[in-house]
């Protein structure tokens, strides 16, 4: 069995707020698995990174825990999160309004070659 996960999210946005808690739950679960994770931010999923954003969505309506609650709770257990060097650009977002638990920036190259390796398994958002 592969021990390491890599996520990409892509298709999900803060503008969707409904679809931004199941990958990190994902993420949080496969980690306290002991599986290393890695989750890949791209397109509109880049804004989540941002300072104040993701604190402020909830993917449902109870409102109990936010999008960033659930993006730490991944964190917290070792999933390393990675924003696209290009939607940060393209979405004005500069390293200094980064949350903490962004690992740094990685480009399709480096998702590609996770995606590629034997060792893992990918999943898509």
């Amino acid at each position: 069995m592969a021990d390491k996960l890599v996520i990409m999210l892509l298709t999900i946005s803060p503008d969707q707020p409904h679809l931004c808690g199941t990958p990190f739950f994902q993420a949080a679960s496969a980690a306290a698995m002991d599986v290393e994770v890695e989750v890949y931010f791209a397109s509109a999923a880049t804004r989540l990174l941002a300072k104040g954003v993701a604190d402020k969505i909830y993917p449902s309506d109870n409102k109990v825990k936010s999008v960033y609650a659930f993006m730490q709770d991944a964190a917290e257990l070792g999933a390393k999160f990675f924003a696209c060097g290009g939607a940060l650009s393209a979405y004005s977002i500069t390293p200094e309004v980064l949350i903490p638990e962004c690992t740094g920036v990685a480009g399709g190259a480096t998702y590609i070659s996770r995606v590629m390796d034997d060792e893992w398994r990918s999943i898509s958002y």
